[in-house]
Formats: C-alpha cells, sequence, structure tokens
C-alpha cells in the first residue's frame, strides 16, 4: 500500500520546517531503500518565475529543500539541487530573489539547468515525445526527488509533484507541450525519470490564478511519499478536489505509475480531513475592468482550456491589451454552432475541440495552448504580444 505522510510545521523557521520534513520520510520508511551511497540526486525544486515575496506561494522554499539535502548527505549520497524556470524566465534571477544563493554558500549545489549541456533521454511508449530534450544533471541523476509547491494551475487544475517535472525539458519542448498536450507530455517525463520520492511544500500555498498569480494561502503544512501520483492525489483532496479532478493524476494512474484510490492509500500524521481548506480554482477568479465580451465555454469543455482561458484574459489586462477584447467571441471546448452575431473577425477558437470551426474565427490550436497564444489569437495581427517563449529557434523540437 502507499504510504503519503502529512506534517504541520510547528513554526515558520528553518528547524521547525526541517523537523516536519525529517519525521516525514520517517513516516514513509526513511530514504535506504531508494537513496543509496553515492549516488547523484537531483532535487527539483519549483522556480516557476522571479515572484513578488519569495513567500507568496509560488516558488519552492529553501527551507524545505535544503531539510532534504541534508538527508540525503545523511544517506552518503550527493545532493543537486537543480531546476529551470519557464520559458523566457531567467533560472538565476528566482534563485537570488528567493535566497537560495546562501545554500550555495553553505556548499551545495545549487544549479540553473539553462546552462548545462543539452542532451536527449529517449521516452518509451511516449503519447506526446519519444525523447526528452533535457540536460546533461537529469541523464545522469541516480535519482531524482520532486519538490513543488501546494498551488492550483491555470491549465492542469492543480500542480503538485507530478507537474512540477515538466521543468526537466529545454524551452523549446515546453512550447512543444502547449501545442500538442500538457498533460500527457508531463507523464512522458514521468515514466521516463521515474522520480522516487515528493516532498510538498505547502507552508506557503497559492490558490485561483496560479502558478504565478494566485492568492497565498499559509497551510503550514509538508506532505511526503514514494509514491508521486498518490501525494499529488491526497495533496488535492486537502485541497478540496475530487481526486479524478486533476488530469495529470488521473492519466499517470492510468499509466500504473502510481496509486490515486485514497482508500488503497495509508495516510500518517494528519489526516485529510483535520487539514482540508478548499482552494480556490483559476475559474472562479473574476477579472474586473474589461470591456464587453461573450465567454462560450461549452459543457464539453475540459478544464485545462476553461482554466487558460481565464489566465490568458488576466495576461490580456496585465498586458494593456484589453482594449482588443471588446466585442469578441471567445469559444471554448466542442461547440456545434457559433450563436448569432459571431463572423469570422471577432470570433476566437481556443483549443483542438474548436478546430473543425476554424474557417469561421481565429483558430489558437493546442490541448491546451499556452496562454500567450490565446492574448495573440485577441489582439490578432494589430500588433505582437510579447513573447513567454525563448526566441530561439527550438520549434521542431519534440
Amino acid at each position: 500500500m502507499s504510504v503519503v505522510s502529512i506534517e504541520k510545521t510547528k513554526g515558520n523557521d528553518y528547524e521547525s520546517i526541517r523537523a516536519a520534513v525529517r519525521k516525514c520520510i520517517d513516516d514513509i520508511g526513511g530514504l535506504s531503500d531508494i537513496i543509496k551511497p553515492r549516488y547523484k540526486v537531483l532535487i527539483k525544486p519549483n522556480f516557476v518565475a522571479v515572484p513578488d515575496d519569495r513567500c507568496s506561494g509560488g516558488v519552492t522554499r529553501w527551507e524545505v529543500v535544503k531539510a532534504i539535502a541534508e538527508r540525503v548527505k545523511e544517506e552518503g549520497a550527493i545532493p543537486i539541487i537543480a531546476e529551470s524556470s519557464v520559458a523566457g524566465v531567467d533560472t538565476e534571477q528566482v534563485i537570488q530573489k528567493c535566497e537560495y544563493q546562501q545554500l550555495r554558500d553553505e556548499g551545495y549545489e545549487v544549479i540553473d539547468l539553462k546552462k548545462r549541456k543539452i542532451t536527449k533521454i529517449p521516452v518509451e511508449n511516449g503519447k506526446v515525445i519519444d525523447a526528452m530534450t533535457t540536460w546533461d544533471l537529469v541523464a545522469e541523476a541516480d535519482a531524482v526527488i520532486t519538490v513543488p509547491v501546494m498551488k492550483t494551475h491555470d491549465q492542469t487544475e492543480v500542480t503538485l509533484g507530478l507537474k512540477n517535472l515538466k521543468e526537466l525539458i529545454a524551452d523549446g519542448q515546453k512550447k512543444y507541450f502547449h501545442s500538442h498536450g500538457v498533460v500527457n507530455g508531463v507523464i512522458d517525463i514521468i515514466q521516463t525519470v521515474k522520480p522516487v520520492l515528493s516532498v510538498i511544500d505547502a507552508t506557503f500555498c497559492q490558490q485561483g490564478l496560479g502558478p504565478i498569480f494566485g492568492e497565498t494561502v499559509e497551510m503550514d503544512l509538508i506532505l511526503a511519499s514514494k509514491d508521486v501520483v498518490a501525494c499529488d492525489a491526497v495533496g488535492s483532496a486537502v485541497m478540496g478536489y475530487e481526486v479524478d479532478a486533476p488530469m495529470l493524476t488521473v492519466e499517470a494512474h492510468s499509466r500504473g505509475l502510481g496509486e490515486m484510490d485514497l482508500d488503497k492509500i495509508e495516510v500518517k500524521g494528519e489526516t485529510i480531513e483535520s487539514v482540508y481548506h478548499r482552494f480556490k480554482r483559476s475559474s472562479e477568479v473574476e477579472i474586473p475592468g474589461l470591456p464587453p465580451y461573450t465567454l462560450l465555454f461549452d459543457e464539453g469543455a475540459c478544464t485545462g482550456c476553461r482554466n487558460t482561458v481565464i489566465s490568458a484574459l488576466m495576461d490580456l489586462k496585465a498586458g494593456g491589451y484589453e482594449k482588443y477584447l471588446e466585442g469578441k467571441y471567445v469559444v471554448v471546448g466542442p461547440v456545434k454552432e457559433l450563436p448569432e452575431g459571431a463572423t469570422k473577425e471577432n470570433t476566437v477558437l481556443v483549443g483542438r475541440c474548436t478546430k473543425h470551426l476554424e474557417e469561421y474565427g481565429r483558430w489558437v490550436p493546442g490541448c491546451p495552448p499556452g496562454n500567450v497564444f490565446v492574448v495573440q489569437g485577441i489582439v490578432g495581427d494589430a500588433e505582437e504580444v510579447g513573447r513567454r517563449y525563448s526566441d530561439e529557434k527550438e520549434d521542431d523540437i519534440k
């Protein structure tokens, strides 16, 4: 039976967080069965983007990562803290803003993967990719530990241990995922790198428009499991989701990568009920100040496209492009016909499910598409939206 531990932190200082992390690891049987002496252990936090505050719930706290690295060293292994921020973001800026430099000063390796040598790892029976475009450290690692923050996500409902590993691929391939399937692409990564441990930083979390623009929620929790799928399932339940709502969990379970049935998961420490807090979903966020427009969600629209559109509207406003939304029809999901008033000039069709209508509007491909593509679809050809991705010619990377 899979085991997940949930522990409350007794305070917000390093020693309190360290104690909770160590208790979680002890609860799930320690590390000796998964970490061997001289192993190179890649510890992968979430450095999504530069936050306004390191404890806003957007980025994994160094306290959690250091506590894990200490335990890895006790096994005689070599901890390597490594991450690549989202496409177009300078990882080193996140490292400095979030105080990871002090771990370097203490002798820990904290590495920006984007500065490492690119390599490929074959993906067996992948649904989106046949090889990961990644870096030498990932290929050389003997074990991978995923250390996410507990957050909602504008495309995948939640971002926990599974989604956190998406940043183990290069920027061009990240972009490819957004037009060919984020969910299956992420699980292609999981079945390839086979993470041995998930430790969720649920001290400061995010709800609403996660993973960057969400509202901070203080939970003061650490979760851990050697079954990454089970850890995501329990984490999702703590956040108020049915376990089959996050598509990543369902897909990973369907491929036999872990357990998602709560009746088959032993939860140690705190119970799910005792720490339960319903997180606001991305689709529940209201965005004031937008001009009149029509948003048409077909009942068959998946949460990926629903949440992406809400998040893209936030990006649209933040970028000062909201005037282009006036009078537009934004269509999401497998609609059969367009409403009266929708024309080729004022209609934006979002996602793979609307492809059959592409002759009747501006089609934005993807499953789900990236936010920047939805924003560009709304703005049209009037001006070029700032790219969220790097300008390198990586469009053909798969």
